[in-house]
């Protein structure tokens, strides 16, 4: 949201956020550049979905506000929101992040309320082809999808992550392949430790979340000695250690991994990627052959042969690294996002 924000204020856009937050014990109202953020107290969550009675009441104030109101999906409140508080002369935008993967049982019951939502949107945005063709939820809309995919801004100065380079490079050497990411379960962790494993080429491990305790001890019980946790890192040390990889490995598992923005943080500084097949946007970001390589998930010898192929084929590495360079300069910027939002949502309020 901060990029998108960042990216379509400076096109003439006014932004207003409206987020939840367990921190909040009443309303409060921030002023950033890009946006003004409406923070509302948390009231309830149910199946990692937020509620709040206080925004319930504000928000057809609120968007009464706006030209045109963009919605965040999956988020059930939301949902809730738009059918009985928004404005009705509004347009609306819905952003469909992602399919809802785990939650069956709810989805069940939460699927009437979602179709309604969808088809009375203005308009639908997915972020990437291949989500379109893949997303029962999409295909089955009534509308056309319209495609804009995430956007990240343009690469930092080197001279901002300069000293981290050096100070890294004496810890982990270079050369390395490294996951960033929060610890969880569509992650496909654990098939990344058996392909470390299997190759026993270094790998760095960036993040930390529910999956970090079972990941450790996986390390102890099979005694694997080329994996290092490094835990949270800053900006900076994350820049470094991008520009030190060899590759960046995205093992993930399940389709809750709808698009992988630290992919998009890769290309930009030109560092070729391994990913899994989910039929999501890691595909659209990653081309198999071209910006590195796509093996299929849960598959821990097919993961482990591609880091054994780029362990050996630096000539192919480097010019794969060019071309991620290249496709996120040419689709991915935050500016480019930004201007194709921007033209939306004039089309929508004219």
């Amino acid at each position: 949201m901060q990029q998108l924000c960042q990216a379509t204020s400076v096109l003439g856009v006014n932004n207003r956020i409206v987020c939840l937050s367990a921190a909040c014990k009443e309303k409060k109202i921030i002023e950033t550049p890009q946006a003004l953020i409406y923070c509302y107290p948390l009231t309830a969550e149910i199946a990692s979905c937020g509620f709040s009675w206080s925004l319930w009441q504000d928000f057809k104030r609120l968007s009464n506000w706006a030209d045109v109101v963009h919605y965040q999906f999956p988020w059930p409140f939301a949902d809730f929101l738009a059918l009985t508080r928004q404005a009705r002369s509004k347009p609306s935008v819905i952003s469909y992040q992602s399919d809802i993967v785990r939650q069956k049982s709810w989805y069940r019951l939460y699927r009437p309320l979602m179709k309604c939502f969808l088809n009375k949107a203005s308009a639908v945005v997915a972020t990437s082809p291949k989500y379109i063709e893949s997303s029962l939820v999409l295909n089955a809309l009534q509308q056309d999808v319209t495609l804009i995919p995430n956007g990240i801004g343009a690469e930092p100065e080197l001279d901002l992550y300069q000293q981290e380079i050096k100070e890294l490079e004496k810890t982990h050497n270079k050369g390395f392949f490294l996951f960033i990411g929060v610890f969880r379960y569509y992650k496909g962790l654990v098939y990344l430790l058996e392909a470390a494993k299997i190759t026993g080429l270094p790998l760095v491990v960036v993040g930390d979340g529910p999956e970090r305790a079972a990941m450790a001890r996986y390390i102890d019980e099979h005694k694997i000695t080329n994996v290092r946790l490094l835990g949270r890192v800053s900006d900076q040390q994350k820049f470094a250690l991008i520009s030190l990889a060899k590759a960046l490995v995205l093992p993930s598992s399940e389709r809750s991994e709808a698009y992988g923005m630290v992919l998009l943080e890769a290309a930009r500084q030109g560092t070729p990627m391994i990913t899994t097949e989910l039929g999501s946007g890691t595909s659209y970001i990653n081309i198999d052959g071209e910006t590195g390589l796509v093996v299929p998930p849960k598959n821990p010898p097919a993961l482990a042969k591609a880091m054994e192929y780029f362990e050996s084929h630096d000539a192919e590495l480097d010019q794969m690294g060019r071309l991620a360079k290249e496709r996120f300069d040419a689709n991915f910027t935050a500016d480019i996002m930004g201007k194709r939002y921007q033209q939306l949502y004039q089309r929508l309020s004219s």
